[in-house]
């Protein structure tokens, strides 16, 4: 059977192209993108704000922020916990108002019925079968909607406030942690660690962001972006390449920029953005369609 180049329909079977080229023009399956580097942030980008930072600072995750946008959103989270926490102790206190209320009225209506039945017990005209007498009881109870324990409660049933409906969701005890907004583990301002770039050229008359290559490392003098791995050094905020770290500092773990010891939880990996190589990530954008079924 010959074939007809790349619109084969002499064939007996499906063909993963021509199931390609369907749900391409079908938008049918999975649509699949390969995305360029320059669809992600540079390695050293504020997570919040995605431009280059002028004063870096690192979680102990390695996710790099500008210190005025990280500060920011801890003070707002801070403000926003504040809110829950002063919100989550209203509806405590309207809680125990509610059962003080509650165990009152319970006590108010055994009250009222011991109160009923001592007054049957000694009134005169009790067992007496004059019709006064019982007119005069049956006028003695009220049918008004206000009487006994209903006089806290308002007798319009249209109001919205006294609907079922109207009733607040129940809040639960809110976390007072501040969590880092990419990795979502707890953030502290006192645990981020300043960061220090050094950058490759100081004499250039062309501004740092419009650089390509804007930072190196202090050892190697490697310049430095997302498809070289980067560390930073806790004891002096340094960025260098792992491949000093392996090669150089790990042999006597001391701190080549200010000679202080150093320890293993010191090398902080710096997390970078992507490339445009498979190798280093997975820059695939999926959409999810629905599948043509046969």
């Amino acid at each position: 059977m010959t074939r007809h180049a790349r619109n084969n329909t002499a064939s007996a079977c499906y063909s993963y192209h021509e199931r390609q080229k369907d749900n391409k023009k079908g938008g049918y399956g999975t649509q699949r993108a390969r995305l360029a580097k320059d669809s992600v942030k540079d390695f050293d980008a504020c997570c919040l704000s995605l431009q280059p930072c002028r004063r870096p600072v690192v979680t102990p995750e390695g996710y790099l922020f500008d210190k005025e946008s990280i500060l920011e959103y801890i003070v707002h989270q801070k403000t926003e916990i504040a809110r829950r926490v002063k919100e989550y102790e209203k509806q405590k206190r309207r809680e125990e108002r509610d059962e003080l209320q509650q165990e009152a009225a319970k006590k108010k209506m055994k009250t009222d019925s011991f109160e009923k039945l001592e007054r049957g017990l000694v009134n005169p005209n009790f067992f007496s079968n004059d019709a006064s007498s019982s007119k005069v009881e049956e006028t003695s109870a009220s049918v008004s909607n206000m009487s006994g324990t209903k006089d806290k409660t308002l007798p319009s049933f249209w109001v919205p406030g006294m609907t079922p409906q109207s009733e607040k969701e129940k809040i639960e005890a809110p976390d007072t942690n501040v969590y880092c907004p990419v990795s979502g583990k707890p953030l502290k301002a006192n645990k981020l660690i300043e960061v220090k770039f050094t950058p490759i050229d100081k004499a250039s008359s062309s501004s740092l962001i419009a650089k390509k290559e804007r930072y190196m490392c202090p050892v190697t003098h490697d310049a430095l972006s997302n498809s070289i791995p980067c560390a930073v050094l806790r004891t002096s905020g340094s960025v260098v390449t792992l491949e000093c770290v392996d090669k150089i500092i790990r042999k006597e773990m001391i701190d080549p920029i200010n000679g202080k010891k150093m320890e293993e939880k010191d090398i902080i990996p710096l997390q970078r953005g992507g490339t445009g190589f498979a190798s280093t990530n997975q820059l695939k954008a999926e959409l999810k369609k629905p599948v043509m079924q046969a």
